[in-house]
């Protein structure tokens, strides 16, 4: 009589994945966190000016843009994908916003909408470059990357843009109740990006494409559809965050947003989402955006140069990536 060893079924190894994920992304979440709490102690004891009013409500203002590009980009990331262009984006939202005021007299609202739309604009080009057309994330969003900053210098001729109406400078400079107003945009942005992702049919549909696309398919998931609105929503906030920035400098700039798909992406990992798709929450990219913040904010407090910053933030991709590919293999059983 021969004795059979039991192996978990299909539904059991599915089910375990999944704990596996929520586990593995909490911990890194946690880990996130503990890093922002030993960084802000450290800064605030090497670095006397860190701890200033002045300099939490700078800090504040200027998280505000990261953290808003971030909720769009952890949508596209939890799904599997990926979207290099939303630095170039938020440049060519900003400067076409701050057009609209001061070449063609539309009031601040207008400007502020229209820069949003030009980013859905954006983000809908690159979700039928992939679900319909086929390309893969990275090349799509490269190429968007390449248009849209090729677009502002066309719109500018390379030049900064002047002359919105000083109205303008509430969006990025305004306080509400002695709270900045970016600071308060933040808020409502993660609070809405949080119920898509955890209260509607995008959100859920998001995991399950991120954790297996032709498997979401298969069940009947209407994938071309769902893949370009996270796309579309990355790309509308990109414009957001592109108006919040030129508010706060009173100008469009052309040479904005380089380089800022980098920290947007790394506050996005280190808050726990994953590259490889299905992970991600709203309130670890946030995390995640304002340990970025923190991080360059103490850099210039120390006087450290801004090419040791970028230094710093791509080795902390490494660490997120390899940390996330570590949990997977202990967590999946996984020893390759």
């Amino acid at each position: 009589m021969t004795e059979q060893t039991k192996s978990p079924s299909t539904g059991d190894r599915g089910l375990l994945g999944a704990l596996g994920d929520r586990l593995s992304g909490a911990v890194s979440q946690v880990a996130a966190a503990g890093a922002l709490i030993v960084v802000f102690v450290v800064l605030s004891i090497i670095a006397p000016a860190f701890l200033t009013a002045d300099n939490l409500f700078n800090l504040g203002s200027q998280t505000s843009v990261n953290a808003v590009m971030a909720v769009g980009v952890t949508l596209v990331i939890i799904t599997g994908g990926i979207d290099l262009s939303v630095g170039s984006v938020a440049a060519l939202s900003g400067v076409l916003g701050v057009l609209l005021m001061a070449e063609y007299g539309f009031n601040p609202l207008v400007g502020v909408v229209g820069g949003i739309l030009v980013g859905a604009v954006a983000g809908l080009v690159n979700g039928l470059l992939v679900s319909v057309v086929g390309l893969p994330p990275f090349i799509a969003t490269l190429g968007m990357l390449s248009v849209a900053r090729g677009l502002v210098l066309i719109a500018t001729g390379a030049v900064a843009v002047f002359g919105a109406p000083e109205s303008f400078r509430l969006l990025g400079q305004g306080v509400i109740n002695s709270i900045p107003i970016p600071v308060l945009l933040i808020a409502l942005v993660a609070v809405a990006g949080h119920v898509v992702l955890t209260r509607t049919r995008l959100g859920r549909y998001a995991y399950v494409m991120g954790s297996n696309m032709e498997a979401a398919r298969l069940s009947g998931v209407p994938v071309r559809r769902y893949t370009t609105s996270v796309y579309v929503l990355s790309g509308a906030l990109a414009g957001l965050g592109g108006m919040i920035a030129a508010s706060r400098i009173h100008s469009g700039q052309p040479n904005f947003g380089e380089g800022l798909e980098l920290d947007v992406i790394a506050a996005v990992v280190i808050g726990g989402a994953s590259l490889f798709g299905g992970r991600g929450t709203v309130w670890g990219s946030l995390i995640g955006a304002f340990l970025v913040a923190v991080i360059r904010n103490g850099a210039v407090q120390l006087n450290i140069s801004t090419f040791y910053q970028n230094v710093l933030i791509g080795v902390i991709i490494w660490l997120a990536v390899w940390w996330d590919r570590y949990q997977r293999r202990k967590l999946g059983g996984d020893a390759t």
